[in-house]
């Protein structure tokens, strides 16, 4: 999947102003995906940093605002913190 059609899948993926994502910290590389789900695109985002102190968190937003081509500024998480499934809210 090429950046336009990565940006377009997770554009309309978000529901309500929320974009839902399934993070796999300690992974053997960074990514994101986009798959088709039966309830709409299951976005999951693989990141190589441990799950400590929020750092695997913190590169979840690097990487999802460089795939969506928008400012770090404009992810803002709602739920998950601490959990695989996150929620984040897009801020225009």
């Amino acid at each position: 999947m090429n950046k336009t059609d990565l940006r377009t899948a997770l554009e309309a993926a978000v529901r309500d102003g929320e974009l839902p994502v399934r993070v796999t910290p300690k992974a053997s590389r960074n990514a994101v995906v986009v798959e088709p789900g039966e309830a709409g695109a299951v976005v999951r985002v693989y990141v190589t940093t441990v799950p400590e102190n929020g750092k695997a968190t913190k590169d979840v937003v690097k990487l999802l605002a460089k795939a969506m081509g928008r400012p770090k500024s404009a992810l803002a998480l709602v739920r998950g913190e601490t959990a695989r499934d996150k929620v984040f809210r897009l801020n225009d």
